[in-house]
């Protein structure tokens, strides 16, 4: 269940960021940031922060490498599912979001990966000595 939350919040996160919707950080920052310039400021570091995280733990347990296989899993997934008719990618909204749904996978795969690995191997990484 740990990894869903991880992954919600990492959806969440690029979501808030950008979206084809006009609901997000940038959508806002271009159309009222300049009026809004400390509350813009403040949510692009509160974005930034929650990037910091998910970023330093992905590279810190899986690695730029695994970072890269995750998503090119993710995205042979995708040439399967389009390959087969199941997916269709006309809609530039739809990719969007499909996209988001892979880069989220991706982050919320790199910050549960020292959970996966001590759970399958009883091996603490060397940040978890302290637990």
């Amino acid at each position: 269940m740990g990894f869903i939350w991880r992954w919600v919040f990492a959806f969440f996160l690029l979501a808030a960021t950008f979206n084809p919707t006009e609901f997000n950080y940038v959508t806002w920052v271009r159309s009222y940031g300049g009026s809004n310039l400390s509350i813009a400021v403040l949510l692009g570091l509160i974005l930034f922060i929650g990037y910091i995280i998910y970023m330093r733990a992905s590279l810190r347990s899986i690695g730029g490498f695994g970072m890269f296989l995750v998503l090119a899993v993710v995205a042979a997934g995708l040439w399967v599912l389009y390959d087969l008719g199941v997916l269709q990618l006309g809609n530039s909204d739809f990719n969007v979001w499909l996209a988001l749904i892979a880069l989220s996978f991706v982050l919320g795969i790199g910050l549960s990966w020292s959970h996966v690995r001590r759970a399958l191997s009883g091996q603490a990484d060397m940040d978890d000595v302290d637990e």
